[in-house]
Order: structure tokens, then C-alpha cells, then sequence
């Protein structure tokens, strides 16, 4: 059963996570390019906690980050979207896709799906995104949404002893940019 809005782009279906998704989100958490930035390898075990974290947050909060499916193809392709667990520097849009998912836009197209929703439907007066500053591709992503650096932020816990750089705009900005 989706817990929440289901959201079409061009090319994708931005869905709440289904027990389903369960091979693709280990997929992603078993590729060490695509998961070196977004909580590094993790056993299947890990990935079905995280999983059921983000399904459980559309029940407790109301929203989370969306399963990615490819259109073309009906593949799992990553996870995007509003995200704020307790202890989050601020309210976020974040992303995470698989390798092969990569380089063709879907991150950005997802991404700025994501934050119209964020916006327009959750009221997000602010969009931030907690990136690892050696993660190069998530930075010009971020830019390339209108977003700015912003300052850094210590990852609360259980996340060990990792500083984000974050970058954002407030809901203001992103909807003066998205008329261009």
C-alpha cells in the first residue's frame, strides 16, 4: 500500500518506498561509488532498517524521500525527496541513485520535483542539502538547483563523526527560479 503522493516527471515516478524496493535500495547500499556519500556499504540487515525508516517516516512525519522508478524500464532506480529525521540540521532534499542511474539527469530531475513538492505542498520555507565536501557531482547538483553554500553541520547520531557542507535556498528563491 503507498503512504503518500505518487509524483510523475518525464522520465520518472517519484513514489513512496514499497517493501519491493528492498533489492534496488541494496543494490544501491552495495555499490561503493554510489553509497561512499550516502551511509557507505551496509548489509542487507542495515538496508531493511533503512527501508522501513524511510517508510515509517511518511506515517510519523508526514513525508520522506520517494522510490525513483525509471519510466522506460519500470527499474528502481535510487531514492530522492524531503527528508528531516529527528536531530537534521534543517529540512532537506536529498538524493541517492545507482550507478548506472547516473550522469543522465534524473537526479536533477527528481530533485527539482522533489523540492516543488517540499514547497508547495509540505510548506517548506527552506530546502537544504547535507553533502560530504568531497562529493563533487552532489555539489554541482545542488548548484546547478540554485542552491548555495550555506555553512556546515555535524551529523547527528548514530551518524560517527561526519561533517556535511550544506548547501540551500529558501522556498522563496526556488520558486522565483523554477518560473525561469
Amino acid at each position: 500500500m503507498i503512504r503518500g503522493p505518487v509524483i510523475e516527471t518525464p522520465r520518472l515516478i517519484l513514489r513512496p518506498p514499497l517493501a519491493e524496493d528492498l533489492d534496488g535500495f541494496c543494490e544501491l547500499m552495495a555499490d561503493e561509488d554510489a553509497a561512499k556519500f550516502i551511509g557507505g556499504l551496509q548489509p542487507r540487515a542495515a538496508v531493511w532498517r533503512t527501508l522501513c525508516m524511510m517508510s515509517g517516516a511518511w506515517s510519523i512525519r508526514g513525508f520522506s524521500m520517494f522510490s525513483v522508478i525509471e519510466k522506460s524500464t519500470g527499474n528502481w532506480i535510487g531514492r530522492l525527496g524531503p527528508w528531516q529525521p529527528e536531530g537534521w540540521p534543517g529540512t532537506e532534499v536529498g538524493w541517492g541513485l545507482l550507478t548506472l542511474a547516473q550522469g543522465r539527469g534524473y537526479a536533477a530531475e527528481g530533485a527539482s520535483a522533489a523540492m516543488d513538492y517540499a514547497v508547495d505542498s509540505l510548506g517548506f520555507t527552506e530546502i537544504i542539502h547535507c553533502i560530504d565536501p568531497k562529493n563533487a557531482p552532489s555539489i554541482k547538483l545542488a548548484e546547478r538547483l540554485g542552491s548555495r553554500k550555506l555553512g556546515e553541520a555535524v551529523a547527528p547520531a548514530p551518524i560517527p563523526h561526519t561533517v556535511w557542507d550544506v548547501y540551500g535556498q529558501t522556498a522563496d528563491t526556488w520558486r522565483a527560479r523554477r518560473l525561469e
